[in-house]
């Protein structure tokens, strides 16, 4: 690993259920801002169909660890957004600005090699400034493609909610099919592909609420608060100690793997073993925000298949090729929050979706054994 990153604090706490992790109590140091280049470590040939999933894991958690060099104190977002990538969802962040969300995902691209593109939508935002247009080339006589930012592994669309309900449907058909329609004629997108789009839930002038058919595309809603005041002020040390402030570099984190790598253990999590009674377990809970006092708008069956799907993702993440009831409710916030809507009595009273959700996880029982 580069010695020139600053040592990163242990990891926060971990969600409810989990073993504790000791909270960072040392003084921080800070050694030399100068950034050396990265080695490019690649692994050997993909793991053969009768492995177990415990090489995929090792794999992951080196991709968390170089992820973390520059973007530390969010350890379960990291694990959120890689759950969804092995999962091959796409997954929408909230948080306030100046959180790191863009050194996350390039940080993530750098380290299997992908391409990364990056959108910054805007209320004068145009579909084809998405996915792309053709141009008629006057010296060849013919049309050509000129392909969008969305032709990428990783497509950072950020402030998604700035953009009016045309451009934003225009991720629909590349978030679903994984593919482009350009004047008729579609174009596959290079795999593994992941949108993450991001919106501020502060500032609400001049926004446009994303529809429910988009926002049910995504597999997760993940929600960023500030760090821990140990991770900020080694996040402050380290970008002030750079260059112009860029002390943390994205593209100087280390490759540890391919895309062909995050591919095989799209396939993996696909295989990880679901049983009947845990698949039950996150029907019913899915169920029950249609039920639920104060919930006008239930999950549908996609929320379910979400929360089987991220479960895989957590399974094989911890080297495991079996969910647990303990991964379906790791899930279900992020999975949920985004599928159902509060009725305007809870609203008014405060009342948040986290909250209704945790109090309906709280009365589903778990299967046993």
């Amino acid at each position: 690993m580069n010695s020139s990153f600053p040592p990163i604090p242990p990891s926060p706490p971990p969600p409810p259920g989990q073993p504790p992790i000791p909270i960072p109590g040392a003084p921080l140091s800070y050694p030399s801002p100068a950034l050396a280049p990265a080695q490019v470590p690649i692994p050997g040939p993909l793991p053969s169909a009768t492995s177990t999933v415990t090489a995929t894991a090792m794999m992951l958690d080196q991709i968390r660890a170089q992820v973390r060099r520059v973007f530390a104190g969010q350890d379960e977002v990291v694990d959120q957004v890689l759950a969804t990538l092995i999962a091959g969802g796409h997954i929408l962040l909230e948080g306030k600005p100046g959180l790191g969300k863009t050194h996350l995902v390039l940080a993530l691209a750098h380290t299997f090699g992908g391409q990364f593109g990056r959108i910054q939508f805007t209320p004068d935002l145009m579909p084809s400034d998405v996915t792309g247009h053709s141009l008629y080339d006057m010296a060849n006589q013919r049309f050509q493609i000129r392909k969008g930012p969305v032709f990428a592994n990783l497509l950072l669309a950020d402030e998604i909610n700035r953009a009016p309900a045309k451009t934003q449907s225009s991720l629909l058909e590349v978030m679903q099919e994984a593919q482009v329609t350009i004047d008729g004629q579609s174009l596959p997108l290079e795999l593994p592909f992941m949108t993450i789009a991001t919106q501020n839930p502060i500032e609400q002038d001049g926004t446009y609420p994303l529809p429910e058919a988009q926002l049910d595309r995504f597999l997760m809603k993940v929600t960023l608060d500030y760090p821990q005041a140990a991770y900020e002020e080694w996040i402050v040390a380290a970008v002030a100690a750079g260059e112009s402030g860029r002390g943390l570099r994205p593209d100087r984190v280390e490759r540890v793997c391919t895309p062909a790598h995050i591919i095989q253990s799209q396939r993996e999590v696909a295989a990880v073993q679901a049983v009947p009674e845990v698949v039950a377990y996150a029907v019913r809970i899915a169920r029950a925000t249609r039920t639920a006092q104060g919930i006008a708008l239930g999950a549908g069956t996609r929320g379910a298949i979400g929360l089987v799907r991220v479960a895989k993702a957590y399974a094989v993440m911890q080297g495991r090729d079996y969910i647990t009831p303990h991964d379906i409710k790791r899930a279900a916030l992020p999975v949920l929050r985004h599928r159902v809507q509060l009725a305007p009595e809870l609203v008014i009273s405060g009342d948040t979706v986290d909250g209704v959700l945790q109090s309906i996880l709280d009365t589903v029982e778990a299967p046993r054994g």
